[in-house]
């Protein structure tokens, strides 16, 4: 658990960390829809390069993107093996004590592995470049236009932007609770079904209880500095878009028009 990082802010001087917020949740988006297109290998290849080209651009390490997709590998490899044993179609390619293992749920798995991989990419290169209030004011002014339908655009920014940044926390508070049952005798790895049940249930309890506990702080601190979200709030810092952001935002566009061309056209 101490590799998870998405969610966590790493700050690196690059080009990518001095983007619009607005512009690079905007590029985030796109690029999320164009990965739901049916493009084929070309398509994913596409996105995949467009998004290794803004890692290197964000001076982020490939292991950093790599622990942040760990954490997904017991749900793929759990999508496998559910795959292998509901999809009965395309050719059989072998057999595992007497069941037969067919193309399709080979890949059809794949795709969705692929696609779950490139995003888990793009969202983690937003959040490793993009600060928590920066990520709320951005979230904010995008949500701007929605408040004329009665929105809560401050709000829904502000929840999104304590969610992301409270994820490593609890985390890290996660890993802190199974250290301390392990040196008390907890075995969290091994035993029979009944005891890693139970030995699951004494690390959920003291982990809703921290994090209930952290609301309640993080709440009464706000609360403290007079923080009251339905009352008109000015800014001490004003986002303003540049050259470079409405770049990345043709770029993710032209991602976007490549996959729907290869998805119906090519």
């Amino acid at each position: 658990m101490g590799s998870f990082t998405l969610g966590r802010y790493i700050p690196l001087d690059s080009p990518v960390h001095r983007m619009d917020p607005r512009a690079k949740i905007g590029a985030m988006l796109i690029m999320l829809i164009a990965i739901f297109f049916p493009a084929g290998w070309i398509g994913y290849a596409v996105i995949f390069a467009v998004a290794c080209t803004m890692i290197l651009l964000a001076k982020l390490s490939f292991k950093f993107i790599w622990k942040s997709m760990k954490p997904m590998m017991f749900m793929m490899c759990f999508l496998l093996i559910i795959n292998c044993i509901v999809l009965r179609t395309g050719s059989p390619l072998f057999s595992v004590f007497g069941f037969t293992i067919y193309s399709d749920a080979i890949f059809q798995t794949l795709y969705i592995v692929v696609r779950l991989l490139l995003m888990i990419m793009i969202t983690t290169c937003l959040t490793a470049t993009t600060k928590p209030l920066d990520m709320t004011l951005g979230i904010e002014d995008l949500l701007k236009p929605f408040e004329k339908i009665h929105v809560p655009a401050h709000e829904i920014a502000m929840l999104i932007s304590i969610a992301l940044r409270f994820i490593p926390d609890l985390i890290e508070e996660t890993q802190r609770i199974m250290k301390a049952q392990e040196s008390r005798g907890v075995d969290l790895k091994e035993g029979k079904l009944k005891e890693r049940i139970m030995a699951i249930l004494s690390l959920i309890v003291p982990l809703f209880v921290s994090a209930f506990q952290r609301a309640e702080d993080l709440a009464n601190a706000m609360e403290a500095r007079g923080y009251a979200p339905s009352e008109k709030r000015t800014r001490y810092k004003v986002l303003k878009m540049a050259g470079r952001d409405y770049i990345l935002l043709l770029g993710a566009a032209a991602s976007l028009c490549s996959m729907i061309y290869l998805a119906y056209f090519a």
